[in-house]
């Protein structure tokens, strides 16, 4: 039976989570459909580009993203101190961005005079935007209906195009981030859709390649700082360059038609990450079948399952891949 959202999520133990949806029709999202003969392909643009636009809205950053042909994968990361930074201001011309809101946000976001007697609700709708704009379920929502609308408008029907709900799953430590992050960026590689990290459409891994042969870092997704520790600038605490040589080596591993392995370079994330490289190997290759739950260390889960009120450790047993014995 699916849990309320709620019980999934604690920002207590960790900011990042993984999402993912699939579609209901038999349609493909994207790519041939060989039942109807038509290409659907120029979908995955749409998505990939509501994915970026969105993080110009909420404060949520997009850390990993795949768009396959039947569904999606995202890693985000909730940034609770940034919405908090928001002037109620900013909040309603955030919000404003993906909705009209109501009158009187319309007429706050003008800057004319709000009567006093209005005051109070005009606060208590800023605090739900608040909310809102730091909301996976919100995100996903922004996410998913657009495309929906547009899909349907395109095939000339109506109904449901997505599944009722999507996955999320809590990654509880840099291991687990940086694991699902792999796994969705190599998603294309696994399914033969493209045979090269550079060369996988529709991801984040292109963008941030296509980014870094230019020493740059992409805008719109959450960076890679290195080993930064002094200041805690927002990012994934490790060096950008070896975490594409890392994923580029397992592309090279998971591939059937291509013989290859980790190399030494590429070895001290996994080092440091205290995960053996045939773990790290089965993890990308089968993470989807692995972790039907929170992602983490045992430590982490106990931690997760606390704060959350669970009596019960479920996915225990999947979590022995992240750890050392």
């Amino acid at each position: 039976m699916p849990r309320p959202r709620r019980t999934l999520i604690s920002i207590e133990d960790t900011p990042f989570y993984h999402c993912c949806s699939r579609v209901v029709r038999r349609a493909f999202l994207c790519g041939d459909d060989k039942y109807t003969g038509k290409n659907y392909d120029h979908r995955r643009g749409w998505v990939e580009t509501q994915i970026l636009k969105l993080t110009e809205v909420f404060a949520i950053d997009v850390a990993a993203y795949a768009v396959m042909s039947n569904h999606l994968h995202i890693v985000l990361h909730i940034d609770v101190d940034k919405v908090n930074q928001w002037s109620d201001r900013d909040v309603v011309e955030q919000w404003h961005k993906c909705f009209n809101g109501t009158a009187l946000t319309q007429k706050f976001a003008k800057g004319e005079v709000i009567d006093e007697h209005l005051v109070a609700q005009l606060k208590h709708q800023i605090a739900i935007y608040r909310s809102r704009l730091s909301d996976i379920s919100w995100f996903m929502r922004c996410l998913n209906e657009p495309i929906a609308r547009q899909a349907n408008l395109e095939d000339n029907c109506t109904g449901h195009f997505w599944e009722g709900r999507f996955k999320s799953q809590a990654l509880l430590d840099e291991a687990a981030v940086l694991a699902c992050m792999a796994y969705v960026e190599l998603n294309p590689i696994r399914a033969k859709m493209a045979s090269t990290p550079e060369q996988s459409d529709f991801t984040s891994l292109k963008l941030r390649v296509t980014a870094a042969l230019k020493g740059k870092q992409p805008s719109k997704l959450l960076p890679f700082i290195g080993n930064e520790r002094e200041h805690q600038p927002k990012g994934i605490a490790f060096s950008l360059k070896d975490y594409l040589e890392l994923v580029d080596d397992t592309g090279r591993v998971i591939r059937d038609d291509k013989r290859g392995a980790i190399s030494a370079n590429a070895e001290k994330i996994l080092s440091r990450l205290n995960i053996p490289t045939k773990n790290w190997v089965k993890i990308i290759t089968e993470f989807g079948q692995l972790f039907h739950g929170p992602v983490g260390t045992l430590q982490e889960l106990d931690s997760y399952c606390e704060h959350l009120g669970k009596r019960r450790r479920h996915f225990s047993n999947s979590c022995q891949y992240m750890q050392v014995d």
